[in-house]
C-alpha cells in the first residue's frame, strides 16, 4: 500500500474556487466513508481549512486512486471534476509526506509559521479515529506531522516569520502600528463561536479592546465563549491596559443593530451564504459620523486631493452610501446619466476628457480617440499641440465604449472637447470607522462591503495578497531542513515496518521448526529428565537465534533505504515463507493499531 494526497489549497486554486469547494462537517464525514469504501483506499483522512481541502488515502494501485480520489472531492464538494482539475495537486509516498509535515510547520500557509495548522490537523486524524478510516499508516503520519509542527515551532523561530490569520488579517488595519494601540478601546463584533472566532475575540481582547459582543446561530455557545472571555481578561492584570473587558453575548438576529454600535467586526462562520451583505453594512453606516478631510481649493476651483499638513479637519456625516453591481459599472448608459455623474462632469473645469473619464470610466487617451471619432467622423486630423495623425479606433469594434460616449454627451448637452488629459483630483476616502474582517472560507462578507465609504474590508484573498509579499525570516530554511530530516527518518521508518512482518513470519517458522526438533528428540531419548531436555532446548533456540540475527538486522537496514522494498520478497523467496502467515501477521498488527486508535479516541472523550 502507499500514501496518496489529492487537494487543492489558497496555491492552487483562487479563492473564488475554494470557497464554493469548502466541506461542511458532514460532508467530510460522507467523504471519508466513501473513501475507505472505493476499492484502491483502505485507509482516508480528510484536512479541511480555510484555504485547503485535501484527502490523504492508503491506496493500492497510484493512477486508480488519483482518479477516485479527485472523482470523490468533486462529488462531495459540489464543484464539477472538470472544473476542479485544473486546480487540484496529487503528492505521493515521500512527497506525501514531506508535504503534510511542511504544512503541519506552517511553510505552506497562507502566512508563513501561524500555529493554529497543528489545532486542524489534530482534529482531522481525531475525525478519522472516530470513524475508523485511519489506519496503521494515516495515524502515525499524522501523529509524526505533529511532533514534526511542534518541533519546528520549539527549535527554530519559524513564528517571527509570520502570525496567525487573525493577528495578520488586525495588521492590515493597524497599517504598521502596534495592534494594540489600534485596537484600544473599540468596539468589537465577533460572529461565529468557532475556533478561529474564539482565537480572534481573546487576541482583542487581550489588545485592550472595549467590548467583545459575541453573536451565533447557537445562543448558548455564544454565552459560553463570552463568559471565557469576560472570565479570563477580568483580571486587570492580564490586559496591558490595567482594564477587564466587557462581554456579552446576542443572538444572531441581532447582528444588524450591533453592526451600528461596532468599530471592529470578526466573522467566521460555517454558512453556506453571506452573513453580511453590503446592503446590511450600508445601512449600518448611515450616519455614522467620520472624521474626513477638509477639502482643499486647488487652482481651478475643484477638489485637489487630500489635505496637506496642518489642514483642518471637520467631524461631518458620511456621504450616503451605494453598493455599485456588475449591472451598474460606470460604462453603463444608464449609470451615465445619473444625477451624481452629470454633476461630477458638469463640475470639472472646461469639460474635457476628465469629465468622460468620470462617465464612461474610461482611460483618458481611449476617451480622446472616440472624442475625435465622435466629432469629426472616421478622418484623422492633426490638431494644434499634437505632431501627427490622431489614431482612431475601429467604430465597430469599441461599439459599447463609443455608446456611452455618446450618451454622456447626449446628458451633458455637448461633445467633449479633444484636448490633452487632465490630471483627475482624487476626492478623499473618509478614514474608515467600521473594520471588517472576513476569516471564512466560503466568504461571510459580501465582498461589495468595500466600497462603501468609511468601511474597510480585509478577507482571505485579501490576506493571501498581503501576505505574499510578507518577509520570510531565516528561520524558515531551518524549518525546511528539519522537515527534510524527518521525512527521511518516516521514510526509513515506514519501509522497515514494511519488511517487520515478514520478519516475524521467519521467526515463527523458526520457533515452530526448534519445536518440532525438540519434540523429535524426546521420542528418540525418552530418558531425557527435565533439566537435560530444557538445557538442549535452551541451546538449539541460541543457535538459531544467533544464526538469524545478523540477516534480519541487516535486511531491517537495507529495506529502510531507498528502493529497499525488494528485501522482504528476496527473504520470502530464500526461506520459503508462506506469504499467508505473512499477510495475517499484518492482519495483527493493523487490528492492533485500530484498538489503539479506538482507545485513544474514547480517552479524549472521557478527557
Amino acid at each position: 500500500m502507499s500514501l496518496l494526497v489529492v487537494g487543492l489549497s489558497h496555491r492552487s486554486a483562487p479563492v473564488s474556487v475554494l470557497e464554493r469547494a469548502a466541506l461542511s462537517a458532514d460532508a467530510q464525514v460522507k467523504l471519508l466513508q466513501d473513501t475507505v469504501a472505493a476499492e484502491p483506499a483502505t485507509e482516508a483522512a480528510v484536512l479541511a481549512t480555510c484555504n485547503r481541502i485535501e484527502l490523504y488515502a492508503d491506496v493500492d494501485k497510484f493512477h486508480a486512486g488519483v482518479a477516485e480520489l479527485s472523482t470523490l472531492l468533486a462529488q462531495h464538494s459540489g464543484v464539477g471534476l472538470e472544473e476542479l482539475t485544473p486546480y487540484l495537486y496529487v503528492h505521493y509516498e515521500d512527497r506525501a509526506v514531506h508535504h503534510l509535515f511542511s504544512v503541519a510547520c506552517g511553510l505552506d500557509s497562507m502566512v508563513v509559521g501561524e500555529g493554529q495548522i497543528l489545532g486542524q490537523i489534530k482534529d482531522a486524524l481525531a475525525t478519522a479515529q472516530e470513524l475508523h478510516s485511519a489506519g496503521r499508516l494515516l495515524n502515525d503520519l499524522f501523529q509524526q506531522a505533529l511532533r514534526v509542527g511542534k518541533r519546528a515551532h520549539s527549535e527554530t523561530g519559524i513564528d517571527r516569520a509570520g502570525q496567525s490569520l487573525v493577528t495578520f488579517g488586525l495588521e492590515q488595519f493597524a497599517e504598521g502600528a502596534a495592534v494594540d494601540a489600534w485596537a484600544r478601546d473599540k468596539r468589537v463584533l465577533v460572529i461565529g463561536a468557532g475556533s478561529m472566532s474564539s482565537l480572534a475575540a481573546a487576541t482583542l481582547a487581550r489588545a485592550g479592546v472595549a467590548e467583545v459582543v459575541v453573536a451565533n446561530r447557537t445562543f448558548d455557545r455564544a454565552e459560553r465563549l463570552a463568559a471565557l472571555i469576560e472570565e479570563q481578561y477580568a483580571q486587570s492584570s492580564v490586559r496591558q491596559d490595567g482594564t477587564a473587558v466587557l462581554a456579552r453575548a446576542v443572538p444572531i438576529d441581532a447582528v444588524a443593530d450591533e453592526l451600528t454600535r461596532a468599530d471592529v467586526v470578526v466573522s467566521c462562520t460555517g454558512a453556506t451564504g453571506l452573513v453580511l451583505t453590503a446592503e446590511v453594512v450600508a445601512t449600518a453606516m448611515e450616519g455614522r459620523a467620520v472624521r474626513v478631510p477638509a477639502p482643499v481649493v486647488g487652482p481651478r476651483g475643484g477638489s485637489g486631493g487630500s489635505a496637506p499638513a496642518g489642514a483642518s479637519v471637520v467631524r461631518g456625516e458620511l456621504p450616503p452610501t451605494s453598493v455599485g453591481t456588475d449591472e451598474n459599472c460606470p460604462l453603463d448608459p444608464a449609470a451615465a446619466q445619473t444625477a451624481q455623474s452629470v454633476q461630477t462632469v458638469q463640475g470639472t473645469a472646461g469639460f474635457s476628457v476628465l469629465g468622460e473619464a468620470a462617465v464612461a470610466g474610461m482611460a483618458a487617451a481611449e476617451l480622446e480617440q472616440h472624442a475625435a471619432w465622435v466629432d469629426k467622423g472616421a478622418a484623422a486630423t492633426a490638431t494644434e499641440g499634437q505632431s501627427g495623425p490622431v489614431a482612431l479606433l475601429d467604430p465597430a469594434a469599441e461599439a459599447e465604449a463609443i455608446t456611452a460616449l455618446a450618451a454622456a454627451a447626449a446628458v451633458l448637452g455637448r461633445v467633449p472637447e479633444r484636448r490633452r488629459p487632465e490630471p483627475v483630483a482624487e476626492v478623499p476616502r473618509p478614514t474608515p470607522v467600521l473594520s471588517l474582517l472576513d476569516l471564512a472560507m466560503p466568504r461571510d462578507i459580501d465582498a461589495a462591503a468595500h466600497r462603501l465609504p468609511g468601511v474597510r474590508l480585509v478577507d482571505i484573498e485579501s490576506l493571501a495578497e498581503a501576505s505574499a509579499d510578507a518577509p520570510m525570516a531565516a528561520d524558515v530554511d531551518q524549518v525546511r531542513r528539519i522537515v527534510s530530516d524527518e521525512v527521511a527518518a518516516f521514510g526509513a521508518a515506514l519501509r522497515a515496518a514494511h519488511i517487520t512482518p515478514t520478519v516475524v513470519a521467519l521467526r515463527t517458522m523458526a520457533a515452530d521448526v526448534v519445536a518440532g526438533e525438540i519434540a523429535r528428540l524426546d521420542g528418540r531419548l525418552p530418558g531425557l529428565d527435565d533439566k537435560q531436555r530444557s538445557e538442549i532446548t535452551q541451546t538449539v533456540r541460541r543457535v538459531v537465534d544467533k544464526l538469524l540475527h545478523a540477516p534480519t538486522v541487516r535486511v531491517k537496514q537495507l529495506a529502510a533505504e531507498p528502493g529497499g522494498a525488494g528485501y522482504a520478497d528476496a527473504l520470502r523467496t530464500l526461506f520459503d515463507l508462506d506469504q499467508e502467515t505473512v499477510a495475517a501477521v499484518s492482519r495483527a498488527e493493523g487490528r492492533d493499531a485500530d484498538s489503539n486508535n479506538f482507545e485513544s479516541a474514547e480517552n479524549r472523550g472521557r478527557a
